[in-house]
């Protein structure tokens, strides 16, 4: 349980003048940092508000009573305590959605922050309890029994900041909300980065009368990657070449290198030995993952962190691929390959049924590239193959409310050469292109056996050649030894 909360100064305190300087009657947004279940402590390294709605209107309002109270006198006082928080909860649920994909790992979305009045604030406890909740559910932890966030109150009259620990509980009361001690500090300049670029190359076999109901593409590579972040899981993990060790602490300064060794698992192929495999799912590629550790955490916690990292990303990918089909979008046709036999358009390629496609399709997925944030850090996002990092603008601002870097060398696209694709390939074309890397080139034996034939008939030549002269040589010598002897 979250006990006590530290927050980023700097950051805070400039949310803190951008709201009073606003002075909207009330606000909500995002927390972005990180709760620590082994230090029992939470870490706040940003706020940020969430944007209007599509109809243009704020998520949180004052609602039965002042719309601001901040300039009212001892008479509307009565008024202003039958005041409400009016909060779009779907809105903030799909900005946490939108936000926590641009996140790295170890920075999550960790709660809500509210900008509102003390009366306002205390007449809505049950509703601000549903948003930190649908929040969470927007954004849940993997391998996390936290069934916790933060609510954050900043209070204008008179001004002051209170934390709370929010229950996660079925049945939301007024004691899902326990106070935690909340102070400021220097977070962001202790934390220490963790790199890791995973390749990997799943071949996923696509049976024929498979009794399970996951036949479309999306949905089987999303089983695939929930299978693998098992394998992942058990991974033992070097760092800057050397094991690592779950209750050690690196030393700090510069970005500290990853990689994982993977046990080896059961071929996925044996499976379907007793089954007809129409089919191979091949799902390659490298993702580039970092993750940050606070100055106390083990050395476990960054490992966990950046595993999770490498499933929610591929995860995230996934989805903005099925958001954007199930809206009918464009935005993905340069991320669609065909293979030589053409592909009917009437049924999009994520929603293809394997069981029933014959031809081969490959499908290409967004690339992520790294946007400096605060400090030393980053956060991401994902771009489509043909597109270019100027897209990064609108959508960053937006969702959290930062700058994209002008000088496109400050951006990061390490994913860059080896982009992650789905082919699907049928499994007597997959058989035959290993039986001819396997077969030898037998024009070239050929050529060799013909060379070796016009080398050894050569050879034979000059040594028929030879064989006159030697014996004219020859005659010559028992010619002179017999006019000798005479």
């Amino acid at each position: 349980m979250v006990k006590a909360v530290v927050g980023e100064e700097a950051q805070l305190k400039l949310a803190e003048e951008r709201l009073t300087k606003s002075g909207p009657a009330a606000q909500i947004g995002l927390v972005i940092g990180k709760l620590s279940s082994s230090l029992d402590r939470g870490f706040i390294f940003d706020l940020v508000p969430t944007p209007l709605n599509d109809a243009g209107e704020p998520a949180c309002s004052i609602v039965g009573g002042a719309n601001d109270d901040r300039k009212k006198g001892g008479k509307a006082k009565t008024q202003a305590d039958s005041s409400a928080l009016y909060i779009d909860q779907d809105w903030i649920a799909e900005h946490a959605r939108q936000v926590g994909r641009m996140l790295l790992g170890g920075i999550k979305v960790i709660g809500i922050y509210i900008w509102a009045s003390e009366s306002s604030f205390k007449n809505s406890t049950i509703t601000m309890c549903q948003t930190v909740k649908a929040v969470a559910k927007a954004t849940p932890f993997i391998d996390a029994d936290s069934d916790e966030r933060l609510l954050v109150h900043i209070c204008y009259s008179p001004m002051r900041w209170t934390t709370r620990n929010c229950s996660l509980a079925s049945n939301i009361t007024s004691s899902s909300l326990r106070p935690c001690d909340f102070k400021m500090g220097k977070i962001l300049t202790s934390l220490q980065a963790f790199r890791c670029t995973y390749a990997f190359d799943f071949r996923v076999p696509i049976c024929r009368g498979d009794e399970s109901n996951i036949t479309r593409l999306a949905d089987i590579l999303h089983h695939c990657i929930s299978l693998h972040a098992k394998e992942l899981k058990c991974a033992k993990a070097l760092i800057d070449g050397k094991l690592a060790i779950g209750d050690e602490q690196v030393a700090s300064g510069g970005v500290h290198d990853v990689e994982f060794l993977l046990p080896f698992m059961q071929d996925k192929f044996d499976a379907c030995s007793q089954k007809d495999i129409i089919g191979v799912l091949v799902f390659a590629g490298a993702v580039c993952s970092y993750a940050y550790l606070t100055a106390k955490e083990q050395l476990s916690q960054a490992m966990t962190d950046i595993k999770e990292d490498i499933i929610l990303s591929l995860k995230s990918r996934l989805d903005i691929i099925c958001d954007a089909t199930e809206r009918g979008s464009d935005s993905i046709d340069g991320s669609l390959e065909e293979a030589r036999d053409q592909i009917s358009a009437e049924e999009p390629v994520p929603l293809l049924d394997l069981q029933l496609q014959r031809k081969n399709c490959s499908l290409l997925f967004p690339r992520r590239v790294f946007i400096p944030w605060l400090a030393n850090t980053y956060v991401c996002d994902y771009i489509q193959p043909s597109e270019t990092v100027e897209v990064l603008n609108d959508h960053c601002a937006e969702l959290m409310s930062i700058e994209v870097p002008l000088d496109p060398s400050r951006i990061l696209e390490p994913e860059s050469e080896a982009p992650i694709s789905a082919i699907t390939q049928s499994f007597w074309d997959m058989l035959k292109q290993h039986s001819l890397s396997a077969m030898p080139d037998l024009s070239k034996h050929d050529e060799t056996k013909s060379l070796r034939s016009d080398q050894k008939s050569k050879n034979s030549a000059g040594f028929n050649m030879l064989i006159p002269f030697l014996v004219l040589i020859l005659s010559l010598i028992v010619g002179v030894v017999t006019f000798a002897i005479r």
